[in-house]
């Protein structure tokens, strides 16, 4: 099958986090196994999803890895004008969720697997696809720890995100907190007597405004990124029962996007020293058992190989560029990179068109990765 082809299989399975990936994954362990690949799956625990790593030419030293999530956003509430999980072709589009973010790249590996087999490889091709990544890069947790403990760790990882098939080398690192306050109930007429949480909350939230501020300095800022500074924003809130009742819950979450050199957690310490130090005595002057609580949901490390790595110029040799670029949004890579094995960003599509709803990528973009594949098992020939 060629990439088309494969990239409909693919955007026919429904693998929204939410849901199981263990159809795609067996599709392309059995495709695999008509060439006589073996996959290795790495279950999650009620083992309702998996990893996949498979393994094309000697296993016996180190190698390359093409990686790839399986899983897709939720297209609820979209006006799509097309079937979102059946491939539809319009004016040299590929249209279906997923065929930007990221199931054209993975169409493409999977294509490419008969040439990498008929090289034949001096080094091992590695295909890693993972789960939940677009719910905060989990699954590919486990995956990394099994390929920690084997003796032969890979040289270069290229994930697949869609970049216009740009060479990518950093992005920001993400980590999303969640903030419980806890105040006291009573009657609106006698408010003094309460613990508002919601207006505690709006402290809290002025707060992170102003450590934004403080991260837009300019000392602070990296032109690679865009925008060149850390950010920080607050994203749901919740609380209150009725107008007459003081509200004595309140949550809300927030992110940090930092850069690759500044650590987000310190923004989280930041916030909970201002509640420790500033909220918390005046509510329990009130009520002692009133309080502030942060919890963490989600966090991933930022991305930044350095240009003259061996690895920027393998990207580089592979997609034919050498102009070097960040992405705005997250990506596992920053997993990849803090267990040791370099890191690059470059796949077909645009995030232009990720997560929206008629999702496309170009039939134009998907050559484009079958040549830099091509590419690759070339450069790796014996």
């Amino acid at each position: 099958m060629n990439s088309r082809e494969l990239l409909a299989k693919l955007v026919g399975f429904d693998t929204t986090s939410r849901e199981s990936n263990l159809h795609l994954i067996e599709f392309v362990r059995d495709y695999l196994a008509g060439f006589g690949v073996p996959c290795e799956l790495i279950f999650n625990e009620p083992r309702s999803k998996a990893n996949l790593f498979a393994t094309l030419g000697p296993p016996q030293v180190p190698g390359i890895v093409l990686s790839g999530h399986t899983d897709v956003v939720p297209v609820d509430g979209q006006a799509w004008s097309v079937a979102p999980f059946e491939l539809s072709e319009h004016d040299g589009k590929l249209y279906g969720r997923g065929t930007a973010d990221m199931k054209g790249y993975i169409a493409c590996v999977l294509a490419a697997v008969p040439r990498f087999l008929a090289a034949p490889l001096r080094m091992p091709l590695h295909i890693a696809l993972s789960y939940d990544e677009e719910v905060g890069c989990l699954g590919v947790r486990s995956l990394l720890a099994e390929l920690e403990r084997r003796p032969h760790k890979p040289l270069l990882c290229i994930i697949g995100e869609p970049t216009e098939l740009k060479p990518v080398l950093g992005h920001k690192g993400k980590l999303a907190m969640r903030c419980d306050v806890h105040g006291a109930a009573c009657h609106s007429a006698y408010a003094p007597q309460g613990v508002n949480a919601i207006e505690y909350a709006a402290e809290l939230i002025g707060e992170l405004g102003r450590i934004g501020a403080r991260l837009r300095r300019p000392e602070l800022h990296d032109p690679r990124f865009d925008p060149p500074y850390s950010t920080v924003q607050t994203g749901l809130i919740s609380g209150g029962k009725a107008l007459n009742i003081v509200p004595a819950d309140c949550r809300f979450d927030f992110e940090v996007r930092a850069l690759p050199n500044q650590d987000p957690r310190q923004v989280a310490e930041q916030l909970r020293h201002f509640a420790q130090q500033q909220l918390v005595p005046r509510m329990q002057a009130v009520d002692g058992a009133s309080g502030i609580g942060f919890s963490e949901l989600s966090a991933y490390p930022g991305l930044a190989t350095d240009a003259d790595s061996q690895a920027a110029r393998w990207i580089a040799q592979f997609c034919g560029s050498s102009e070097f670029g960040t992405v705005a949004f997250g990506t596992e890579g920053g997993l990849f990179d803090a267990v040791g094995i370099p890191t690059v960003i470059c796949g077909p599509g645009s995030m232009d068109q990720g997560h929206k709803p008629d999702e496309f990528v170009s039939l134009a973009q998907l050559a484009g990765c079958d040549a830099m594949l091509e590419r690759l098992a070339s450069a790796l020939q014996r």
